[in-house]
């Protein structure tokens, strides 16, 4: 998506440097788009639910300053993504309720890149009593995502948390991007992922293309 862009520092990440830097959010932004920064991922959006935020991360930013950090970001010409982490004690309510509080944000500064839906896995964690996502809610999930964030130019598979077969398959589900080419992912396998630590790019183009869709810019598949 983006050529020789540095991707760096959450929301989450962005106000715990202005807090330390005594610099509001917006001095920071600007201070780090001097040094180079180009855009910020999506992590720490978790559920914007306040019973999930009081559950599971009540020290944790606030959906109310993630927002207001990538919507600071948006305005200073910063892009960013939006993530969503589902599959465990919230509610189908409270992922739609999610989508919509970023379909609105979308809405006003318009600087969302890709949403991706991030599969819980509870394995070494205080809710490992619950089981993993099924294929079918981690299709259906990404399908509604498509539809509700009419307005985000890209929905992403996260094949680490899914798997690369469900991932394929999600280009029939609405997804347009499968992500990434990462190298020796460890959160995920530390909370039990069965999937490969890493893909390469070639191994995500024969995906992509034995699900009959073309990768790059001009179709489906992995777009940067």
């Amino acid at each position: 998506m983006l050529a020789d862009c540095i991707q760096a520092f959450t929301a989450v990440e962005i106000a715990h440097l202005a807090n330390i830097a005594q610099m509001s959010v917006t001095d920071t932004l600007e201070a780090l788009k001097e040094a180079g920064l180009g855009s910020l991922p999506g992590g720490g959006a978790e559920v914007f639910s306040p019973r999930i935020r009081q559950a599971l991360c009540p020290r944790k930013l606030p959906p109310e300053g993630w927002l207001e950090v990538a919507q600071t970001a948006h305005r200073l010409g910063l892009k960013s993504n939006a993530t969503m982490l589902y599959g465990h004690i919230e509610t189908m309510a409270e992922r739609v309720e999610h989508l919509l509080r970023l379909r609105a944000a979308q809405d006003e500064t318009g600087g969302f890149l890709a949403f991706i839906p991030l599969a819980f896995h509870p394995r070494n964690t205080k809710l490992e009593h619950l089981n993993d996502t099924t294929g079918f809610d981690d299709l259906k999930n990404l399908a509604v995502a498509r539809l509700i964030l009419d307005n985000f130019p890209h929905i992403k598979a996260f094949w680490i948390m899914i798997g690369p077969k469900i991932a394929q398959l999600s280009l029939s589900f609405g997804v347009n991007d499968i992500d990434g080419t990462v190298m020796e992912e460890r959160i995920t396998h530390m909370a039990g992922a069965q999937t490969a630590q890493a893909l390469t790019r070639k191994e995500l183009l024969h995906l992509i293309r034995e699900a009959g869709t073309p990768p790059g810019p001009g179709g489906p598949g992995l777009m940067g």
